[in-house]
């Protein structure tokens, strides 16, 4: 690790530096490239700095890490800078309302909630969401509507996928991807260890890009497409379950499978569009 700073710039106190930096650069005798910044212009330097921070944990290497970790606060702290200037909110304010969310989807850490391993916590954090949205008045949303579509497509359908699990959904057998997805079952079942694992997949997933190439057709492309079809499909039937009071943890296996059945994109439910 890095020798600690023995004196820190005098910055006024309760105030992080990096914060105080960023207010620094952007002060009307700052930095004119800074001060010329918006949130929209900054997306690519904070996924960036975010790519490069995954690839120092990657690294191991501590040293590493703690400066990409300073990367990416700056950016945090370049938007908060930016949001201040608009009179639209501060540090305080995101440090309070980040505080805040944890506080209450963790019940079972500042309350009396009961969890037995950390898939009732992920489970209970989805439920959590929902109920919030539901009292805020917001526009009715699924769970995978809060998974970004800009993310890389293998990413993006690997969340949707792990947050419809969390809110109880199981995709019917019938509807599964069929012998692919029992040859990955039983490669990963013999497997002698995680690695092993993950090599296997890896496999499948290398040799399921040489068929796309093969075939002329772009992977990321594909999946995204397949991704839509299935966050509009989970959408039309997680709508008619809450209009039927019901949730996925209420259905029975068969029952899972009439509702997945009937989210055809060709039966029209209210005014979401259909898949095809």
């Amino acid at each position: 690790m890095p020798d600690a700073i023995d004196s820190p710039p005098p910055f006024p106190p309760g105030i992080p530096a990096v914060f105080e930096i960023a207010r620094r650069l952007r002060a009307p005798d700052g930095c004119p490239w800074d001060r010329e910044q918006t949130h929209a212009s900054l997306r690519p330097y904070l996924l960036e700095e975010t790519y490069e921070l995954l690839e120092a944990i990657d690294s191991g290497d501590d040293v590493k890490v703690l400066e990409e970790l300073g990367d990416v606060l700056l950016q945090v702290a370049m938007h908060v800078a930016i949001a201040e200037q608009e009179g639209r909110f501060d540090a305080a304010q995101v440090s309070e309302a980040s505080a805040a969310k944890m506080v209450s989807r963790h019940p079972h850490v500042f309350a009396e909630a009961e969890v037995h391993n950390a898939e009732d916590v992920l489970k209970n954090w989805e439920l959590e969401k929902q109920r919030q949205a539901r009292q805020s008045g917001a526009p009715p949303e699924s769970a995978l509507d809060r998974v970004p579509p800009a993310m890389p497509a293998l990413a993006w359908v690997y969340n949707m996928q792990k947050r419809a699990a969390r809110v109880g959904f199981t995709p019917p057998a019938q509807d599964r991807e069929g012998q692919e997805l029992d040859r990955l079952s039983q490669l990963a079942s013999t497997a002698d260890s995680d690695r092993d694992r993950e090599e296997r997949v890896g496999d499948l997933l290398f040799a399921v890009v040489e068929i796309a190439r093969r075939l002329r057709v772009n992977p990321e492309d594909a999946l995204r497409g397949r991704g839509r079809r299935f966050r509009e499909r989970f959408a039309r039937m997680d709508l008619t379950l809450r209009q039927s009071g019901r949730n996925f943890p209420d259905l029975t296996a068969d029952e899972m499978a009439a509702a997945w059945q009937q989210s055809e994109p060709e039966a029209t439910i209210g005014e979401l569009p259909a898949s095809r």
